[in-house]
């Protein structure tokens, strides 16, 4: 049974949350105008802004790095042509004399090394070095020989000792420098093949992106550390304003649910850019709190004001109810139309002040922890009179302990009106089902008739202020104008106490305390009003 009950319940709770989504959603113009927008177009700006500039850098850099490049292979070529004539007149008996040419040619900023392949030698295997300067270790030039295997340039060499070669190798010497190797001059003669190689050690060259991905150069590197760092400070700057608005709008949440008395804004900003906005948000409360106050203080004060000569008027018709006699119609009449005048005057009164009431709780809702379940069997027995007098059956499901935020009057007043108005629209003999249960945080209240219903096109409307379907059944229309003659119009409106107003100020309590209540058709005949309150944390 119960688990039924959970099961319509649910379902009937459907349309609140759609409705919920639709009042809290965003259109893309919002999401431009607000922080979010704003820090995503941030993030698009700090993700493109390096692209294009790396790009136009990298250009920039491949740009210096051919013209360096081309200086290098040109002072390689030079080098070569200068050792031309040792290499052609000596060819390999006078080794001596090669070291000290490639000594007097090479500088501190340009290294020369000469690899030799004999005439006879056996392919690739067969080059080998000859002379170096600065000095290297065997095994430092065996690993640049390998290199230069692997890259295919000893194989060219082996085919065809002819042609520059040029290159851009990066290796590391014995001593754990960092050299470049930017050309490859053969030499021919009919000893052999000889390979004049330069490298350069020189800050210049090492600086751009010449043998390794421009991502690797030192100025990327620092720029992207200072792009991140500055990146990374911007975005802490919004998430600090965004999680200072956020412990705004939880201040705001616990001052709305009763769970922050006084204003405290400013003692809960912690970034100091908002502390004024923070103290125009205390003003703003303690504003709101005191015309909530002075409105609760009118609404009394004007009842109490209009009671008293509404009172005497009363008793004032009781001597001329005497005078007039019975055989006078009009006389009797006229005592008869001001006497339903008075009471629409005092039901008007009364109305009024309800309304006052209901605006002072939107602005400021007195909070308590309330218990639902235990209000809601009270009041339901006190009606067990009114059940009875329509003949009318009740069927109620409580969940034991449901506690709600909320005030005790409040609380009443929204229970006694939709009961009300279902015990009104319910034929004599109908049945009433009231259900309160646990539903994701909150507490479910649903009251369902078997009256007429309502039309689909005025669910919505029947919140609204000064609007009573009621009335069409007694032959007006919903603003509660005359379809009648006007002296039987005027006697049959001040018989109607139902102002429409009821249903709003129903509406109004509950979103003073956060919740809602709406309106739907049931299957078979009847009305359903499903109303969802906060539950006490």
């Amino acid at each position: 049974m119960a688990r039924a009950i959970s099961t319509r319940l649910g379902m009937t709770s459907a349309p609140a949350g759609r409705a919920r989504t639709r009042r809290s959603g965003f259109t893309l113009s919002d999401l431009v105008r607000s922080l979010l927008g704003k820090m995503i177009l941030l993030l698009i700006v700090f993700v493109t802004v390096p692209v294009i500039l790396y790009s136009e850098f990298r250009q920039a850099d491949a740009e210096k790095r051919a013209l360096l490049l081309e200086s290098a292979r040109a002072q390689g070529r030079l080098i070569a042509e200068s050792l031309r004539p040792l290499l052609e007149r000596e060819g390999a008996a006078s080794l001596p004399a090669l070291n000290d040419a490639i000594r007097t040619l090479a500088t501190d900023e340009t290294g020369i090394k000469v690899l030799y392949h004999p005439a006879d030698g056996d392919g690739i295997s067969g080059f080998f070095f000859v002379a170096s300067e600065p000095p290297a270790a065997i095994a430092t030039l065996d690993q640049e020989r390998e290199q230069l295997r692997e890259r295919g340039v000893l194989g060219r060499l082996t085919e065809s000792c002819d042609g520059e070669i040029p290159m851009a190798l990066r290796h590391r010497t014995a001593s754990g420098q960092e050299e470049l190797l930017t050309s490859i001059t053969p030499v021919t003669t009919r000893a052999g093949c000889w390979a004049v190689i330069t490298t350069h050690s020189t800050g210049a060259m090492l600086g751009t992106a010449i043998g390794q991905p421009y991502w690797k150069t030192v100025e990327v590197r620092v720029a992207s550390w200072i792009y991140f760092a500055m990146a990374v400070f911007t975005l802490g700057l919004f998430f600090t304003i965004w999680r200072g608005l956020r412990r705004f709008r939880d201040m705001a949440r616990g001052i709305s649910a009763g769970r922050v008395e006084g204003p405290g804004f400013a003692a809960q900003n912690q970034v100091p850019e908002l502390a004024f906005v923070a103290e125009e948000f205390d003003r703003m409360t303690g504003a709101l709190r005191d015309s909530a106050d002075n409105l609760r203080l009118a609404a009394e004060d004007n009842a109490h004001a209009f009671k008293t000569p509404i009172a005497i008027m009363r008793q004032s018709l009781e001597p001329l109810r005497r005078l007039v006699p019975e055989d006078n119609p009009r006389g009797r009449r006229a005592l008869e139309v001001i006497e339903e005048s008075i009471d629409r005057l005092d039901h008007l009164v009364a109305s009024a002040r309800r309304l006052d009431q209901a605006a002072a709780e939107l602005l400021d809702s007195p909070r308590a922890t309330v218990s639902l379940s235990d209000l809601l069997e009270r009041m339901l027995a006190a009606y067990g009179d009114s059940f009875a007098g329509r003949r009318l059956r009740l069927t109620q499901v409580v969940a034991p302990k449901v506690v709600v935020r909320a005030g005790d009057d409040l609380v009443e007043t929204v229970i006694e009106n939709v009961i009300d108005n279902a015990i009104e629209a319910s034929p004599e003999g109908g049945e009433i089902e009231v259900e309160l249960l646990r539903e994701d945080g909150w507490a479910g209240l649903v009251v369902r008739d078997r009256g007429p219903g309502v039309p689909d096109a005025d669910l919505e409307r029947i919140f609204e202020r000064y609007v009573s379907l009621r009335r069409d059944r007694m032959g007006r229309d919903r603003m509660g104008r005359d379809r009648i003659g006007s002296a039987e119009a005027a006697g049959a409106e001040t018989r109607d106490a139902h102002l429409g107003i009821g249903l709003w100020v129903v509406r109004r309590n509950l979103q003073a305390i956060g919740g809602e209540i709406y309106a739907e058709n049931r299957d078979g005949g009847g009305l359903a009003m499903v109303m969802r309150l906060p539950l006490a944390s």
